[in-house]
């Protein structure tokens, strides 16, 4: 087992990484306030994973409360959201009930934005079973619903106290759900950790062949990354605004599209594609660059290109964008491989004709 230190001060809180995890309960349980925890899941993770952390509370004497929803993207909205209102509410649960969120980045963003709001703050402790949810958005204290018009745009930040990171629920994972989860992890490599890229290069078949070893290595060092940006830009005001390398052109694909058609990691793999042409133009990454990346996506099976939607559909799309300020759209873009900047430079009409590059 793997642990890191999320250094945030007197917030600060660990993530533990490695292999059956969630029936240790000398890792959980000092995590969890008073008697009772409330466990948001879904209709696809429960029945998987569900029974294990039931057994492992019960073992501490923590009364635990199921609640399960749908799974999917698409049910990352406000009405879904108050079950598990209706629920912390029917059961009488307290200020200091623990609420666990057990399943992939929908439901760490619902469940955290729920304790971020329930009596102003309950405690709150990630149980991550996705990839992706393994090596981002379980860390850093980001929760959201989507909204029709925007991705992730109503939410909170709000830290965990813990995130238990167990590999061993990615062995039920479909294989499309791990490709689009290495997205996130490729990210990581080409945002600031470019010898993290040439290992991904080296040891992407070890990864998609779902090898423990290879796993660990890869969570544990994109947790890394995201730790260390988040210590020093908790609300993105700058820095942090680097991770969401692809995520502008992304967030327009899957609100474009409607929500869950692609995956969280397909529209973002598509939309890095797009800020690689747009670095291009800027003369920042050369075509052997471009080419690089869209070969590395290629392996993992990740699409390449984005859909038609039209060019003024993205541009409205990504006017909702969280990272516009004063009305002007700020995208993170690569100088290099390795090294990202977030950036105003890029006129409108290079904007377009990336975009027209990344396009089926």
């Amino acid at each position: 087992m793997h642990t890191l230190d999320v250094a945030l001060g007197e917030r600060a809180y660990p993530i533990h990484i490695g292999s059956s995890l969630l029936a240790r309960e000398a890792l959980l349980l000092p995590h969890i306030r008073g008697r009772q925890a409330v466990v948001v899941s879904n209709e696809t993770v429960a029945p998987l994973y569900l029974d294990v952390l039931l057994a492992t509370l019960a073992r501490g004497g923590v009364t635990a409360i199921p609640v399960i929803l749908p799974d999917g993207e698409a049910y990352k909205t406000w009405e879904i959201l108050n079950r598990i209102f209706d629920a912390l509410l029917l059961n009488k649960c307290e200020r200091n009930t623990t609420l666990i969120a057990l399943g992939g980045g929908v439901i760490g963003d619902m469940g955290g934005f729920a304790a971020a709001c329930y009596q102003r703050g309950m405690p709150f402790v990630q149980v991550p079973t996705t990839l992706l949810a393994q090596v981002d958005s379980s860390v850093g204290g980001k929760t959201a619903i989507n909204h029709p018009l925007g991705k992730n745009m109503i939410g909170a930040f709000y830290q965990p106290q813990m995130v238990l990171a167990d590999v061993a629920t990615l062995d039920t994972l479909p294989d499309r759900e791990l490709r689009a989860g290495l997205a996130e992890v490729i990210k990581y490599g080409l945002i600031r950790d470019p010898e993290f890229l040439v290992w991904i290069e080296a040891n992407l078949e070890h990864l998609l062949a779902r090898d423990r070893a290879a796993l660990i290595y890869a969570i544990e060092r994109s947790c890394r990354n995201k730790a260390e940006v988040v210590a020093a830009d908790e609300r993105e005001s700058g820095e942090r605004a680097l991770l969401n390398l692809g995520h502008t052109f992304g967030h327009a694909i899957e609100t474009g599209l409607g929500y869950g058609v692609w995956l969280h990691g397909e529209a973002v793999a598509a939309g890095t594609m797009i800020a690689a042409h747009l670095s291009n133009l800027l003369g920042w990454l050369d075509d052997k660059d471009v080419a690089r990346m869209g070969k590395l996506f290629e392996r993992c099976a990740l699409p390449l290109r984005s859909p038609r939607l039209g060019v003024a559909r993205y541009m409205e799309l990504m006017s909702h964008d969280k990272k516009v300020l004063d009305g002007r759209l700020r995208l993170v873009l690569l100088e290099q491989l390795g090294r990202a900047v977030l950036t105003e430079q890029a006129s409108e009409s290079q904007i377009a004709q990336a975009i027209e590059r990344g396009c089926t």
